[in-house]
């Protein structure tokens, strides 16, 4: 399998500062190409939430080229790769908070990545940045680890009420700036000529499922340049619609 990839990172309109940070590695191996995207939102309303997503992509990125290839030379192990994904997160929420202590400030970060390796794709997901799949139709791999959420699976609380609740934002576990976290993880099988897409919660507050398929399902991605289009025609219509928060995307659109 190879991937082509897009992605796009924009402000909004109120925001000063953009508190999400994206990653993309491909490389040759082995084992066939592999991918490696990340989506990490900065905590909105923290301060120096960029430097809580900045530093996690960083170590994350330090471990692809470090770690991944001696990881793929001894034989890929699953249980291996989530033992150590769990301690880099446990490492980096320690890291982080023990920054915001010593500097009198708030900060965390939600992680949310998806690497690639043969005919599979693994996650790791802590907070509520997105990891879909549209291959015959628009299926969320993550789940939101925010407290409307938790009310969603409660029954107490409507998928629609949810969108306009005032603690959609609420998250129960962050990097950085909760006691202890507890990564999830998830693991599935790439589908060919189908787009993988991570986004931060700004992309999808105001817009419809429908709308989302349109612009970002396979076959309206036959390349690199339409899909970098496709992600700013989609960012800018959110701003249209007043989103104020930062918006973020990454779409891997899988190529036999």
């Amino acid at each position: 399998m190879r991937y082509i990839t897009a992605y796009a990172s924009d402000v909004g309109i109120k925001k000063e500062t953009n508190q999400d940070a994206i990653l993309i590695k491909k490389a040759r191996t082995a084992q066939g190409e592999i991918l490696l995207a990340i989506i990490c939102d900065g905590m909105g309303g923290l301060e120096k939430g960029e430097v809580a997503s900045k530093e996690v992509i960083e170590r994350f990125s330090g471990w692809f080229h470090e770690e991944l290839p001696q990881m793929l030379y001894e034989g890929f192990d699953q249980n291996k790769l989530q033992m150590r994904w769990k301690e880099i997160v446990v490492e980096e929420n320690l890291r982080i908070g023990e920054f915001g202590k010593k500097n009198n400030v708030n900060l965390g970060t939600t992680l949310t990545a998806l690497l690639v390796i043969e005919d599979s794709y693994y996650v790791v997901h802590v907070g509520d940045s997105r990891i879909y799949e549209l291959s015959d139709m628009l299926y969320q791999i993550t789940e939101d680890q925010t407290l409307v959420a938790k009310e969603i699976a409660a029954g107490r609380l409507s998928e629609e009420q949810a969108e306009t609740d005032p603690r959609r934002s609420v998250l129960l576990q962050c990097i950085g700036a909760s006691q202890t976290v507890e990564p999830v993880f998830y693991h599935g099988k790439i589908k060919e000529d189908a787009v993988y897409m991570l986004c931060s919660d700004g992309l999808r507050h105001m817009c419809t499922p429908m709308e989302m398929w349109n612009s970002f399902c396979a076959q309206a991605n036959p390349d690199e340049k339409v899909m970098k289009n496709n992600i700013l025609e989609f960012i800018e219509m959110l701003k249209q619609r007043q989103e104020k928060d930062n918006i973020s995307c990454i779409l891997v659109k899988t190529i036999r």
